[in-house]
């Protein structure tokens, strides 16, 4: 199947992680041009370096989400280097576990401004340009938090949320200038986010880490944890020329995890 993204721009944020990183080399694949932007300079290189051996075109750009007043001038390099972006992908790192009690004001205002406000005023930045040449793909990764709260995530279940009902409004209002706005949910998928949350639990709970992940994969239907690639397909699919009339949504990629319906 052509994708049709041959040419598209596409920035993917986070995208020295396990799943930004995926995403990123599977767009390029396709044949987008993909800006890599993430904080951590020396995983960003390395993203970076393993994708450019296959032939496309990628370059990284160091990005703090905290500092608001980066977005202009990231979003205007990436427009001089290859023009308006097409494809935005909200990929943002999580918050320390925590309790939804008893959190210090200050880590909620942090984590807002790191993985709420930033992504609204990233999408902000670019959103213009793809209306006036209609079209363009909103694609913002949350948590399976968003559905069934998980335990000890209480900043995250809360503020991942805020971004669906931010998504579906939006996505109503860019609808008709062929602009959509979709939200992707990953359940277990194997990553070091998802190591270091097991870690913790183990460490919480007095158990051995393999417990804690053995425990987890059995409650997953398919009996294991999902690849970064799987969820990547999912997203090319989102952002591609397939995808037009999808929008507003909440996709799963979860392996069945989530039982609600």
């Amino acid at each position: 199947m052509d994708l049709g993204l041959n040419g598209k721009t596409a920035l993917v944020l986070g995208a020295a992680g396990g799943l930004g990183s995926a995403i990123a080399r599977t767009l390029v694949r396709e044949g987008a041009r993909v800006v890599l932007g993430d904080i951590d300079r020396a995983a960003l290189d390395r993203s970076v370096s393993a994708i450019t051996p296959q032939g496309g075109e990628a370059f990284g750009l160091e990005w703090d989400l905290a500092n608001l007043q980066d977005i202009n001038p990231k979003i205007e390099a990436i427009e001089a280097h290859w023009g308006p972006v097409d494809i935005l992908v909200n990929n943002t790192g999580g918050p320390p576990p925590t309790t939804a009690f008893g959190q210090d004001p200050a880590l909620w205002n942090k984590s807002f401004q790191n993985m709420v406000l930033s992504v609204i005023a990233i999408t902000d930045r670019v959103l213009p340009v793809m209306r006036q040449r209609k079209w363009g793909r909103i694609i913002t990764s949350t948590s399976s938090g968003i559905v069934a709260p998980i335990a000890n995530l209480g900043i995250s279940n809360a503020l991942r949320l805020s971004l669906v009902g931010w998504s579906k409004t939006l996505a109503r209002e860019i609808a008709s200038d062929g602009v959509t706005a979709n939200i992707i949910v990953p359940g277990r998928i194997a990553t070091d986010r998802i190591k270091f949350l097991d870690e913790q639990k183990a460490k919480r709970e007095g158990r051995a880490p393999d417990q804690v992940a053995a425990e987890s994969t059995a409650s997953i239907p398919m009996g294991r944890y999902g690849e970064p690639q799987e969820y990547a397909n999912v997203v090319a699919f989102l952002a591609s020329e397939c995808s037009s009339y999808v929008t507003g949504s909440v996709i799963r990629v979860d392996g069945g995890l989530i039982p609600s319906i």
